[in-house]
């Protein structure tokens, strides 16, 4: 029997107040104290796709429509829950994309002339002229629309380079990789050739994206097109981000939050914490005081193979992604030539360092411990630990490796620093001689770069040293012994460490036979195994870089070295 006081659980979640008690669809709560066995926004997803119909949609024979594929997750905001992003609700209970939302992006892509015919003008005497098509709005074309809506939000940046802050994670509801139907009409006849232009100006204004977020990868069409800064192909493996319902997905974002990243740490060397945050948001976009900012950088990631799996046994089961795939950076908005030409510059720099010095995605500091480390996954019964990521095709491999000699690490990294500082000249912002107050700002007397050849990825001399001493203790000699296993330089459970392990491939350039101007790239076996180190005088720190200048041979300082300014 359903008394007054909790007759409030019978009313759907959708028609619930955002309140502690009654609804909260952005939390994710901690079920084992809880008298229920779902999220609130389970419970949602379920009340909303039982009731919704089978079918989808359908535009009227007047309408022409069009049917474009998504690369990953779509999302657009109902703005009708408080603190939850979750799509707009339409005929039927089709999650869409709304018509007014399509007339924008496609007025927005149109010249001054096609504005007017199509999206209507203002006239001299303040009447307003109506255009004369009619937007429709997107549906998916099928149910798999219901597969996978709930997306979990985890943001890292502050954590990841600025403070050991404490972040939370929280659900939205998005669509996973949709293919949705476009609809639009006409108060006019037109002919075919016309209607070919009007697809071709929707097309043009859906490649930066559709719906939220598509700077951080979602809404991005499979066809690449638009102002394509940078192109890249790459392969990676490692751990899949697990789902509220244990499942494993494979997310592009964790492209964008990584260069994002490492933006900050090279921004944060070179000048103070307020302008390299204000730098940073003009390029990826962000919340400042309140107010929004459209960066001038979109990603979009299209996968070529996907393969997910799990590794590990019982509680250390955790599911691994195996990608190969198309990286694209593109300009969001028009700037100046000599923007434009720094930008690319720039982002083409941040993307070869990241592949250099760590990787993508979680545990991204660590070298994938499959690969370097296999006594250590005896049977799986290990946590997974690391990724590896490599330059895929013969064009990456030749233009995207920078360092095909050990010794060309250093100027690299000096080539990215001055890439941003020749970006924020021109943003009008010169570089500063304090850098932010960051765990990782990339300042010479704040990180250290050391490397050694390996000879293979198994070959990790570095990896022993992240699980036992790397100096054995000698009582005759006086020599104590050396670790820094689950100090506060490598980390541990909920402290994040200020060193970084890559085993980065090997690859060497030999001339083309067949035109000695070319060069051919020649995968070897051998890799770079490099250490980032940000000492902030941590006694264990300290101790481990006296170690490797004094007491080991393998190991050499790549950057800063005291030749260079």
């Amino acid at each position: 029997m359903t008394t007054l006081s909790d007759g409030h659980k019978k009313v759907p979640m959708m028609f619930r107040a955002q309140v502690n008690g009654r609804s909260q669809l952005q939390r994710i709560q901690d079920l084992r104290y809880s008298d229920t066995d779902e999220q609130d926004a389970e419970r949602w997803v379920d009340e909303w796709v039982i009731k919704a119909y089978p079918d989808s949609p359908t535009f009227s024979n007047e309408v022409q429509t069009r049917t474009y594929d998504l690369s990953w997750r779509f999302v657009t905001n109902g703005g009708q829950d408080d603190g939850i992003i979750r799509p707009v609700v339409g005929a039927k209970g089709w999650p869409f994309y709304p018509g007014s939302s399509m007339k924008g992006l496609f007025r927005d892509a149109c010249d001054q002339t096609q504005a007017a015919r199509y999206c209507g003008q203002e006239l001299s005497n303040k009447d307003f002229k109506p255009g004369i098509l009619r937007f429709h709005g997107g549906y998916p074309t099928d149910s798999r629309w219901t597969d996978q809506l709930l997306d979990i939000i985890h943001p890292q940046q502050d954590r990841q380079v600025k403070d050991n802050r404490r972040s939370s994670a929280f659900f939205q509801v998005s669509l996973y990789k949709p293919e949705l139907k476009f609809g639009i009409s006409s108060t006019e006849t037109l002919d075919a050739s016309e209607w070919e232009t009007i697809w071709t100006i929707w097309e043009k204004a859906i490649a930066s994206g559709l719906g939220c977020r598509v700077s951080a990868g979602y809404g991005q069409p499979k066809k690449v097109t638009g102002q394509i800064l940078y192109l890249t192909r790459l392969k990676g493996q490692g751990q899949a981000a697990k789902l509220i319902d244990g499942t494993g997905e494979f997310r592009p974002n964790i492209f964008r939050a990584a260069i994002r990243g490492h933006a900050l740490r090279i921004f944060g060397g070179l000048t103070d914490d307020d302008t390299a945050d204000r730098i940073v948001e003009r390029l990826f976009g962000g919340i400042t005081r309140g107010a929004s900012q459209v960066g001038l950088l979109s990603m979009a990631f299209t996968e070529e193979s996907l393969e997910i799996d799990e590794f590990g046994q019982r509680s250390y089961r955790q599911p691994v992604y195996r990608v190969n795939g198309v990286l694209t950076w593109r300009l969001t908005q028009t700037i100046s030539e000599s923007k434009k030409a720094a930008v690319t510059k720039l982002i083409r720099a941040l993307n070869r360092f990241a592949m250099m010095l760590g990787g993508f995605g979680k545990s991204w500091r660590r070298a994938d411990h499959r690969l370097v480390y296999p006594d250590y996954y005896d049977e799986g019964s290990k946590p997974l630990i690391g990724c590896h990521w490599e330059w895929l095709g013969a064009r990456a491999q030749t233009f995207d490796t920078r360092a095909h000699q050990l010794e060309q690490v250093g100027p690299y990294i000096d080539q990215v620093r001055q890439a941003a500082q020749e970006w924020m000249t021109l943003q009008g912002h010169p570089p500063k001689n304090e850098p932010a107050i960051w765990r990782e700002a990339w300042h010479p007397t704040r990180v250290q770069v050391w490397g050694r050849m390996a000879q293979e990825k198994e070959d990790s001399e570095a990896v022993h040293w992240l699980h036992g001493p790397y100096r054995r203790a000698d009582r005759v000699a006086g020599i104590r012994e050396g670790s820094i296993y689950k100090s506060a330089l490598t980390g541990q459970m909920g402290q994040i460490g200020r060193l970084w392990h890559r085993m980065y491939p090997w690859i060497r350039l030999k001339k083309d036979p067949n035109d000695p101007k070319k060069r051919i790239p020649v995968p070897r076996p051998e890799c770079f195994e490099l250490l980032t180190i940000f000492p902030d005088n941590l006694p264990e720190a300290r101790d481990f870089i006296y170690f490797l200048e004094n007491q080991q041979t393998q190991f050499k300082k790549l950057w800063p070295v005291s030749s260079r300014p």
